[in-house]
């Protein structure tokens, strides 16, 4: 039976200041757990710590510089024992393939990965430390869905996103020796200021707030895996399971239209 949030926990959220990230840090502010809050803006920042001062620690930093991470290592530990790290710091910028620059793979390959890898190395070592003591200790990825099907313009974020997929799960084969959890959760369509700029239709939208249930919910179950809404990441999976030239041919068949649409 899972620990995961059965008591108090203290955990370090990135990404917090908006989107999943924020509905994230409002749903365990709820649950009464002890909150370390990053993110590059200071000030959404300190208006979630006036949400429970006693209880949150700001700690502002852009996850893809190691000096900013180094500079708040110390504060991943200011309620006690680590016992959980949601890295969901991420970044959405999609390609025009008449305009190919390598600029836009780059973006998104550096805050989404890179920006992940930098802050496993200052939360890995307290979570060892807790660890040691006996106490649960989870490592949380958030990815997304997009890269089960080649989805056109999405060359960058969905080759970010499998890769965090595949980080992930190679973590978590190195770290079982160690008992430190490794969890990917993988949202679909996520009513987000990222999404909000997204020129196409997005099937079975979701809120931030039921995201952020979700995902709450699904630690809370231990699962190592969290993949929502399960009408959306089914269909994904099935589509990627297809033969790849049908894959190839759909996939074609939707960028074709999706030029089709932004030149009308």
């Amino acid at each position: 039976m899972s620990k995961r949030l059965d008591t108090v926990s203290s955990i370090w959220i990135t990404g917090a200041s908006s989107g999943i990230g924020e509905s994230v840090t409002h749903a365990l502010i709820r649950g009464e757990h002890r909150l370390i809050v990053t993110g590059r803006r200071v000030e959404p920042l300190d208006q979630l710590k006036t949400l429970a001062p006693e209880r949150i620690a700001t700690a502002a930093a852009d996850t893809t510089s190691k000096e900013d991470l180094q500079s708040i290592s110390a504060t991943l530990e200011s309620f006690g024992e680590l016992n959980m790290a949601i890295l969901n710091a991420g970044a959405c910028e999609y390609l025009d393939v008449a305009h190919y620059s390598s600029d836009v793979i780059e973006k998104n390959i550096h805050t989404n990965v890179i920006g992940t890898a930098r802050s496993v190395e200052i939360a890995l070592p307290a979570l060892r430390r807790t660890r040691a003591k006996g106490l649960p200790a989870t490592l949380v990825i958030v990815g997304s869905s997009a890269w089960w099907f080649p989805f056109g313009r999405a060359e960058g974020y969905g080759a970010s996103k499998a890769a965090l997929a595949y980080f992930a799960q190679s973590l978590r084969a190195d770290l079982a020796a160690e008992g430190i959890d490794v969890v990917l959760v993988s949202p679909g369509f996520v009513k987000t200021p990222l999404t909000h700029r997204n020129d196409f239709p997005m099937p079975f939208l979701v809120t931030a707030e039921d995201a952020a249930e979700r995902i709450v919910s699904g630690l809370a179950k231990g699962h190592n895996e969290i993949a929502f809404p399960k009408r959306f990441t089914w269909i994904l999976k099935c589509l990627g399971a297809l033969p790849q030239s049908l894959i190839d041919r759909m996939a074609a068949s939707m960028a074709r239209k999706s030029s089709s649409e932004q030149d009308t």
